[in-house]
Parts: C-alpha cells; structure tokens; sequence
C-alpha cells in the first residue's frame, strides 16, 4: 500500500509527544503549508502548536518528548493539527499566542503575528550592554515612539529594553489597538507605554523621541497577490505598502527628522525593499543584520537627515 492510501493512524494510536510530532510533520508536509509566522519549517511549526498546546515550555522539546498525553490532550493536539492543515491558519492565530524576544504576546487575526527583527536588536548590544553600540547610553533613552504598533508588542520590548523611557506607540486599526491593550495591560508596563489611535505621526504632533521604531507595511503590490493563504489571516491593511512597498516607508522618512532629538535616531523594518530605498533616497543607511535577517532592517541617526 502507497504512503498515500495508507489510513493515518488514529488519537489512540498516538500516545507521546513523539508521536503526535512525527504525524505532525508528516500531515504538514503532504499539505505543503507555509510558514514564517514564528517558524520556517515544519518540525518547528508542529513543535510549537503541540508544546505551546499543552502549556508547556516552547523551548524545551527533548525533556518531554516520551511524555504520554491522556485522552483529552490527545483530542486537543489532533484537532489543532488537523486545523492548521484545513483553516490554513498560522499555528498562533489557533493558539492565540505568539513569542517575541521570548516574550509571550496575545495575538488574534486582528494584528499581524508579531515577526520583527526588531525585537532581535532591541535586546541585542547595539542597544544594550554597558556601552550599546548604537546609542552608548541606554539610561539617555527618555522618550521612544513606536509606530504602526499592532499588537503592541515592539512597546512592551522597549518599555523592557530602556526602563527610565516612556513609550507613545501609535496605530491606525482601533482593532489592533485592542489587542495592545490587553498585551501591554499583561505586560505590567502600562504606567510607561501610552497608546494613541492615528496615522503614523499624526497622534504626536509636537512630540520628539530619542528612538523612533517602525515596522510598517512594506508588502509590495505583486507579492500581496501572491501571498500564500496563511498570510491571507492577517489583516491586509499591516502588510500592504503599496506598489513597490515603500508607500509607507518614504513617509516616515518625510516625517521623521521632525519628531527625532539632536542625539535620536530612526530603526526601522522595510523587508526586501532596500535597493529601491536606497536609490530613492540618498541617506547614509546603516543596515542591521541578525540571526534570521541581512539588509531588511536600517537605522539613521537624526543627523543624517541634515547633510
């Protein structure tokens, strides 16, 4: 009998973790599924939804992969493995969970899942340390703007990242700001993070930050109608950046020197599209690798807007 006739084993069938990972992995890459929501593969994808599905540690797969699973669990864990292959949904829109830094957030299909490499520099040496590389003193960091916030998740980080800072974190969708409510309620930090409903700079007219923080829509035109069905979830309006992605983008180069202090300085997240950026615009960018990304990520201290 082919692999394909052959029946899949039943509930019953699969007692451990072990178990349930394998038919995972299995039934995931006969349904060709899609990732980048937290994960780049299958095994991982499947790891996630079943530890994440049984309140266990997601970073701690080995300890418990002989545990046996009892009836209920067993039923959980089916059910959501046979949820991500039919609904096409990422693993944390079922889960309502995704992880940041290795921060826990609430997500729903109201915001993006939360991906940005910018949570990777955040806790990285550039911006900590006794001497971060990008700001020297992380105590000086006083007032951080983050915008296109989505789930809030980037606030919190930095409200973590620079404890003497306060946090104005800006967003367009009332739904989204919804979900940022509950994660930074969650969070503890609500007494630093201030969160205001508008297009991008336009709650904080008169404002000026010492760090500004952008993961906007950088999706261009062609790849928004292209994209697979799990990225179909996630509301079109944090993803699209127009026709060559940089709609959003050049505006908050437009508007950035505006609302930066003398020493401040712009991260921020554009995918893909540095060469069309920096034909465009004829900054000094400083791009910023990290583990996962090369050239998708640039700062600018509010100086070069000046030359």
């Amino acid at each position: 009998m082919s692999a394909s006739r052959r029946p899949r084993p039943t509930a019953t069938e699969l007692t451990t973790i072990r178990d349930f990972l394998r038919h995972a992995v299995r039934r995931f890459t006969a349904a060709k599924l899609s990732y980048g929501h937290g994960t780049d593969n299958a095994r991982d994808e499947a790891a996630f939804l079943i530890l994440e599905g049984l309140h266990l540690p997601i970073d701690r797969l080995d300890p418990v992969l002989d545990r046996k699973l009892t009836t209920v669990e067993q039923q959980r864990i089916t059910e959501l493995i046979e949820a991500r292959i039919a609904a096409r949904k990422p693993a944390a829109y079922l889960l309502n969970r995704a992880y940041v830094g290795g921060v826990p957030f609430y997500v729903d299909e109201r915001v993006i899942v939360p991906r940005s490499f910018i949570a990777e520099l955040l806790r990285g040496s550039l911006f900590q340390g006794e001497h971060p590389a990008l700001i020297g003193d992380r105590a000086k960091v006083r007032r951080v703007l983050d915008l296109c916030t989505g789930s809030g998740c980037l606030a919190v980080l930095a409200a973590q990242a620079f404890p003497k800072a306060r946090i104005d974190a800006t967003e367009i969708s009332a739904d989204a700001l919804d979900v940022a409510r509950r994660n930074i309620a969650e969070s503890g930090l609500g007494s630093r993070i201030r969160l205001v409903e508008g297009d991008l700079f336009a709650p904080v007219p008169s404002e000026r930050y010492d760090l500004i923080l952008a993961n906007p829509p950088y999706v261009d035109a062609e790849a928004m109608a292209a994209l697979p069905a799990e990225y179909q979830h996630e509301p079109a309006l944090a993803l699209a950046g127009g026709a060559d992605g940089l709609a959003i983008v050049r505006r908050i180069l437009a508007e950035a020197p505006a609302h930066l202090t003398e020493r401040g300085g712009l991260l921020c997240e554009v995918g893909r599209g540095k060469p069309r950026l920096e034909a465009a615009f004829p900054l000094p960018f400083l791009w910023l690798d990290t583990e996962a990304s090369s050239g998708e990520v640039f700062w600018l201290e509010a100086k070069a807007f000046r030359r």
